[in-house]
């Protein structure tokens, strides 16, 4: 450990050398534009320098997704600047010197008024938002434009964001790693019990403004996960009443539409939106088995699972933000989600000897219901100050779901005289979570910055399974799957973050303390049907440091280095001894006994843009310690247990590129490509010698505008093979295809699109051991199209009029705006 901190301080002081060393003088100007009333980030605002002598112009740009704006290569001189953006007076800024000896400098925030006065009806404002955003260590995707995800799920859009991957089971991968963590609106959601998966599934893809990722968060975030994923879901910034409406309807039986209000004044936003999604999902697969060490006659085991899924997810928030004073924000907001499975599985199970003749032939069919619904509550505070960039925020969320998945197992064997019993699964689960946070953002001297902020969080949960035998007389219990789980997690944490800039270079350094409890209680029976109680602790506490720096150079190019430490706690579940008993092969079940991984991360990036292309690179380095992974057991009597366990050591080292082109009018494209390589250390006791692999994957959005109202969007991906430590991935390639026609006066729109046009997107894997050969895949039957109708209505949609009089000002004209 001392020789891995003694590389890392060596790191540091070798690149604050270098970027300080090659760091050049360059005039600039830098800014962030907010709502004088709300305080809101304006993106995509409009910024113009000129010479206020010769009234030359010097230089101009737009603000970024959070306000921000920088003017780079500015020479010696005297400026006016001027703000503007449709539907506020714009500002207007004189004697704005530049000089040799300050190159940059810092205009910090500044507040546009509302004009009420202006017909924004009468104007339609069509612009291409920045496909990516690079901002504080995050990448932020723009995918409200997102053309082969339209009338899917947050699951199908975030197939679309470079360097995501999500694989047939919902499950979200950041570059190679399964460990991230996915909040909505920056915090943890409890759809469908937390379930990542499910809650990907009951989001609808056009209701997401944005998807920040972040690889390597500083301590202002969680400490948890292997990197963070934060979904933005969309809300209202236009004045006045505005509405839309959207129905879709896919082949395969989907289905779905929403609908969205809302109302704007200086003072309040009102808003409010509901959704529906009715939709079938079809996938098959196989797993085969081959026993190495026998223990009867049985030596393979052929499976094959195709299954029929029927979902029905209803979601409806609303919510209004209140200005009680000109600083002063207060928000509260409310979010129900309703959900509705049906899923039939029918298993074929085929055993046979080393000779290949048949030892036993069964099947077995799996129904399934399942229902929950959950709902939240926000309230939020915010106040600004007169100091600019002086800020306090407060959070307090609650939220509740309850959910039921109810099963029933019916077996079928050929060479029995009586096929065994059904058998029922039964299992209820129920939780909450609480959120309290406050962050303060103090400013430091002229450019530095202090952030400090408290958070807690509890998170109680029950996962009670009943499970019987139906038989002539009734239903029996089974006392060895029949269980109760309660659990309570605490995470109390609190963060010190200071950052400043010095010439073209910043630095931010960050301390996390977190004081995490994960207390849980197990109630079982055993071999005699006696009832038994297991209490389970994991406790973890620890410092969480990171660091940035960040150099600065001409030709709006930066090279950023990173070092941060982190953690990722087991889950109830991975925790949880109940034992899943729905594969008659493999069951599944937790381990009580798991202790949290550590994470050391190090990154370095270099990011460059010219006037057409973006690009952003990243080396990047991580080693994980008591890696958790889930290994199968030896077989008994053609049984296999999947557990959760943990292994010693993982690093990944890896290489990320990603591109933006815009090269001709009609044609833009972007492309991302992670090369990396995994290394794993052996583990003897499950039959696990070291390993290690290169892999890599890749993807290619194109974005084509054919005519004035209609554009096309392509998208391809592909993920090689890949090592992680029983399993050998095998490769997979999706290609989606999508198509907009907004019609005249931009109050409607049409679009169709094709997921996973040649159904070849999979999840297959060889997992090997001592004992056990598995070769498994699951298909999800993907391919689909879809033909999607929206519908827009209030003061800010409509055709472009010219203005009826001239306003007294110029400043006050709506063209200015522009």
């Amino acid at each position: 450990m001392r020789s891995f901190k003694l590389k890392i301080t060596t790191t540091l002081l070798i690149l604050l050398a270098a970027v300080r060393v090659y760091g050049q003088n360059n005039g600039k100007i830098t800014g962030s534009i907010k709502d004088a009333k709300t305080h809101q980030n304006i993106s995509f605002a409009t910024v113009t320098l000129t010479d206020q002598n010769t009234k030359a112009n010097i230089g101009g740009t737009q603000t970024d997704i959070n306000g921000n704006f920088i003017l780079n290569n500015l020479p010696v001189g005297t400026f006016s600047l001027r703000l503007s953006f449709i539907g506020y007076d714009p500002i207007i800024k004189e004697n704005i010197i530049v000089r040799q000896e300050s190159s940059t400098l810092n205009l910090g925030d500044m507040e546009m008024s509302a004009a009420p006065n202006k017909v924004l009806n009468e104007v339609t404002v069509t612009a291409k938002k920045s496909t990516i955003q690079n901002k504080d260590g995050k990448k932020v995707f723009s995918v409200n434009q997102s053309l082969v995800s339209q009338g899917g799920t947050a699951a199908d859009l975030l197939q679309n964001v470079s360097t995501l991957q999500i694989d047939v089971n919902g499950n979200v991968s950041l570059r190679g790693s399964t460990g991230v963590k996915v909040l909505i609106d920056g915090k943890p959601s409890l759809i469908a019990g937390g379930d990542v998966s499910q809650i990907l599934q009951s989001i609808p893809a056009g209701s997401i403004e944005s998807v920040e990722v972040i690889a390597n968060p500083s301590a202002k975030y969680d400490a948890e996960g292997q990197g963070v994923i934060n979904i933005v879901l969309k809300k209202n910034s236009k004045v006045g009443f505005n509405g839309a409406a959207t129905l879709a309807a896919g082949t395969r039986n989907n289905y779905n539409g929403s609908a969205n209000l809302s109302y704007q004044t200086n003072k309040i936003n009102v808003y409010g939106n509901y959704s529906l999604r009715d939709g079938d999902t079809y996938s098959n697969g196989f797993q085969y088995l081959t026993f190495l060490k026998p223990t009867d006659a049985t030596v393979f085991s052929n499976e094959l699972f195709p299954s029929t899924t029927s979902n029905k997810v209803q979601n409806l928030k609303a919510g209004i933000d209140y200005s009680i004073a000109p600083k002063s924000i207060l928000s509260v907001s409310g979010n129900l989600n309703l959900r509705n499975t049906h899923r039939d599985e029918l298993l074929d199970i085929d055993n046979r000897d080393a000779n290949g003749i048949p030892t036993q032939f069964s099947t077995q069919s799996n129904t399934t219901n399942s229902n929950g619904k959950s709902y939240e509550f926000d309230l939020d505070y915010s106040q600004h100050f007169k100091k600019p960039r002086e800020e306090l925020t407060f959070n307090f969320a609650f939220s509740r779901g309850t959910s039921r998945n109810f099963q029933i197992y019916k077996t079928n064997v050929n060479n029995y005289a009586t096929s065994p019993d059904p058998l029922e699964s039964d299992l209820w689960n129920n939780g909450a979570n609480y959120n309290i946070q406050a962050d303060y953002v103090l400013p430091a001297g002229k450019t530095g910055q202090l952030s400090a902020g408290f958070r807690s969080q509890i998170s109680l949960g029950n996962n009670n399974q009943f499970a019987y035998r139906l038989t002539s007389l009734g239903a029996d219990p089974i006392y060895a799957f029949t269980n109760l789980f309660s659990s309570n997690k605490k995470v109390n944490a609190i963060y010190l973050n200071y950052q400043n800039q010095i010439s073209n270079f910043s630095y931010e350094i960050g301390l996390r303390g977190e004081d995490a409890h994960l207390n849980a209680t197990f109630q079982g029976y055993d071999a005699n049907n006696s009832l038994y109680r297991t209490p389970i602790r994991v406790p973890s506490k620890g410092l969480y440091p990171s660091l940035f720096l960040t150099q600065k150079f001409k030709g709006d190019q930066q090279l950023q280095f990173s070092f941060t430490n982190r953690i990722t706690r087991p889950t109830p579940r991975e925790l949880n001894p109940s034992t899943d008993f729905s594969d008659p092969t493999n069951y599944e079940t937790g381990n009580p006994h798991l202790i949290p991984e550590s994470i050391n991360a190090l990154e370095l990036g270099y990011n460059k843009n010219w006037q057409n292309i973006s690009f952003t690179s990243s080396i990047y380095y991580s080693r994980l310690n008591n890696v958790i992974k889930h290994i199968e057991s030896d077989p008994v009597n053609g049984l296999i247990t999947t557990t959760a366990q943990n292994l010693k050591h993982s690093t990944t080292t890896g290489l990320e590129l990603i591109g933006h082109f815009d090269l001709i009018k009609a044609w833009d494209f972007t492309a991302n490509a992670n090369i990396f390589r995994r290394q794993n250390d052996a583990a003897p006791q499950y039959g696990i010698t070291a390993n290690s692999g290169l892999s890599w994957n890749a993807n290619i959005t194109n974005n084509i505008s054919l005519i004035k109202s209609l554009s096309v969007q392509i998208r391809a991906d592909y993920r090689a093979a890949d090592i992680i430590v029983q399993d050998k991935n095998r490769p997979a390639f999706g290609l989606d295809a999508g198509a907009k026609y907004d019609f005249p006066g931009n109050q409607a729109s049409l679009s169709f699109n094709s997921v996973d046009i040649f159904n070849s997107r999979k999840w297959a894997f060889l997992r090997s051991s001592d004992a056990l050969l598995l070769d498994f895949e699951r298909r999800t039957v993907g391919s689909r199209g879809t033909l999607t109708f929206t519908y827009r209505f209030g003061k800010s949609t409509g055709t472009r009029k010219p203005p009826k009089k001239k306003e007294d000002n110029p400043d006050k004209r709506i063209d200015d705006a522009l």
